[in-house]
């Protein structure tokens, strides 16, 4: 952040420079889940595996019951892992077009790139580590979404029974 602020975006070519670097990273980050895609299809791994998905914080609801192959699993979350990243693009495209901020441009060239490499997903299929301990699914929310307390999915018997009892049947994703 600092280094940030050290560099002269007033310059024409820095800023040229700053802007390539961010569109850089986006096709970067978008080669690495087009990568994460094309080996969570190749593994086509159909084990089922069911979890409680927790209830909105707040709400009253019971935890749902969710069904699903892990190859399903891993294709939601690399959707999700997309819709972050346009997400990420609208914003900075919105605070630098329109408002004119430049400092954010060269802090989220590297920023969701680090976070693209070391996501779960990136862990298990890029970089070939096995889907145990912190890495077996379901994966707990990390960042912002974490930081909600009881947010993540229940795996325990205890909670898978409670979710089917108290459901009509969970839900089922292939």
């Amino acid at each position: 952040m600092q280094l940030a602020k050290q560099v002269p975006f007033d310059n024409p070519m820095v800023l040229m420079g700053v802007r390539g670097l961010y569109l850089t990273s986006n096709i970067l980050i978008l080669l690495v889940c087009l990568f994460l895609q094309s080996k969570i299809n190749a593994k086509n791994d159909r084990t089922t595996f069911k979890y409680a998905e927790p209830s909105a914080l707040g709400s009253a609801e019971q935890p749902k019951l969710v069904t699903t192959t892990v190859k399903a699993y891993d294709t939601q979350q690399l959707r999700s892992m997309y819709k972050s990243q346009l997400i990420g693009i609208g914003m900075m495209g919105v605070m630098h077009v329109y408002f004119k901020y430049t400092n954010p441009l060269l802090i989220q060239s590297i920023i969701p790139l680090k976070g693209a490499l070391e996501s779960n997903l990136a862990k298990v299929h890029l970089w070939g580590q096995p889907a145990v301990g912190d890495l077996a699914r379901p994966w707990k929310a990390s960042g912002f979404a974490g930081l909600g307390g009881g947010s993540e999915p229940k795996t325990d018997r205890k909670s898978v029974e409670t979710a089917e009892k108290t459901s009509r049947g969970g839900s089922k994703e292939e």
